[in-house]
């Protein structure tokens, strides 16, 4: 059942959304566009190999990993737009290409393991290194070419998906394996690129490539496995001489006028406004600090020592803004997030049984923020993207030491064609980049006249 859990977060993770009511004609998608999408030459693909190696991203992780060497092969079906297609925001982005990939880590170079150390309490070491298990990871990838020449293209990358481990936390033999805690996982990549087209079609690549795998803080322990590493391949790509050809100059929007594409088509304008956004999410964690009380002050013998499955809290966040859409791709604002985590009464447990009787006291559920927040828009998916300051937060000794008074978070949306711009997706809210909770959310966006 925990991996079933684990599995449908995940998955409901990615299967988000958000679109903006304010342009019904961008949304649009006839027949003839339809048509377009399947012919020509759009469809390509694209192989690649990543010989990386694991990170170390605090003093704590570099004591305990010790083989780093991984490997991950990934190929991918890819559709870039051309200009002919009539696309507004292909031509706002500089025509991306989108992918859909499959990726194998190979991961048994990397071993863990934890030698005595006085501040890891009744931790006591075991008698073999733990393996990494190797990783098959699922994802959506968007490119954006920010050079693009007859034979040179550079660009930037990022990824999305779900990854999937066949050895990962637990008691038997991975003991140390604290960075991976769940069979499934929650995959970003980001890289830079660049490729040299040898032909009209065919292009090699290399570029630095960054991959992270965790598990949003669904399950224990969650410290996240995060490689770099260079990357090389090859690319199919078709497309990439008629946007050369065809392409309008210089993509731009345009709040008045329209801009006539090179083949003879309007693009629509783009009329910047304002808008209030509101936003339910629900979610949950598991504690931080149920791990550590396992790991590090529970007696060897107990049943409860260095455990692998934690209680599940569910966890209620409301988030508003005031928005500007100051153009098609993008829109910038602030607003106000208001948090509930049910597991607030354990925390006061926790906080009493280790003699910190007024700081049980103080704990409250609730905590109150104010954030900065930006959304980048491509058709009806909406990347979400906000760095927030707590000005009401009691969760406890632990939460005061690792969380600071910051926060992010980000979010994949996916606005439905109906009720006037409803949008559903998956956010996840995060400390310093370590994950706090993951959430489903509803929101809409109302726009100001």
């Amino acid at each position: 059942m925990r991996k079933l859990h684990l599995v449908v977060s995940s998955l409901l993770f990615l299967g988000c959304l958000h679109v903006h009511a304010a342009e019904p004609d961008s949304a649009t998608v006839s027949v003839d566009s339809a048509h377009r999408l399947f012919s020509g030459g759009r469809w390509g693909g694209a192989l690649r190999l990543m010989p990386g190696r694991q990170l170390a991203m605090d003093r704590y992780s570099r004591q305990w990993i010790q083989g780093k060497e991984t490997y991950t092969l990934s190929a991918e079906l890819t559709h870039t737009a051309v200009p002919a297609d009539g696309d507004d925001y292909a031509a706002d982005y500089g025509y991306p290409t989108l992918g859909l990939g499959l990726a194998y880590d190979f991961n048994h170079g990397t071993t863990l393991h934890r030698y005595p150390s006085p501040s890891w309490g009744k931790a006591q070491e075991v008698d073999y290194h733990t393996r990494m298990g190797n990783a098959f990871t699922a994802y959506f990838s968007f490119a954006r070419p920010f050079v693009r020449l007859r034979r040179f293209e550079a660009s930037y990358v990022l990824r999305l998906g779900l990854g999937f481990y066949n050895h990962y936390y637990n008691r038997t033999d991975a003991i140390d394996n604290e960075l991976i805690g769940s069979f499934a996982s929650i995959y970003f990549g980001a890289a830079l690129t660049a490729s040299w087209h040898f032909s009209p079609e065919w292009a090699v690549t290399a570029g630095l490539e960054f991959r992270h795998h965790s598990n949003g803080a669904l399950a224990r322990p969650n410290k996240g496995e995060n490689t770099v590493g260079p990357a090389i391949g090859v690319v199919f790509s078709p497309a990439y001489r008629d946007i050369l050809d065809g392409k309008e100059s210089a993509p731009s929007d345009r709040s008045s006028a329209s801009s006539a594409s090179a083949t003879g088509r309007s693009r629509a304008a783009f009329s910047k406004y304002w808008f209030f956004d509101v936003t339910f999410g629900l979610g949950g964690k598991t504690l931080l600090e149920d791990w550590q009380l396992t790991q590090f002050h529970t007696d060897p013998g107990d049943p409860d020592y260095r455990k692998e499955h934690f209680d599940f809290h569910p966890a209620f966040s409301l988030q508003t803004a005031f928005m500007r859409r100051y153009a098609r791709r993008w829109a910038t604002g602030i607003g106000a997030d208001l948090f509930y985590g049910t597991y607030y009464n354990r925390i006061r447990h926790l906080e009493t049984a280790a003699g910190r009787p007024d700081e049980a006291k103080r704990v409250s559920p609730w905590s109150v923020g104010i954030a900065l927040k930006h959304t980048a828009y491509y058709q009806r998916f909406a990347l979400a993207m906000s760095v927030g300051y707590y000005l009401y937060r009691h969760m406890g000794t632990s939460a005061k030491e690792i969380e600071k008074p910051y926060y992010e978070r980000i979010g994949l949306r996916y606005t439905l064609p109906v009720l006037n711009g409803l949008y559903v997706g998956a956010s996840l809210n995060a400390h310093l980049t370590k994950a706090d909770f993951t959430e489903l959310v509803v929101g809409l966006p109302l726009r100001l006249r």
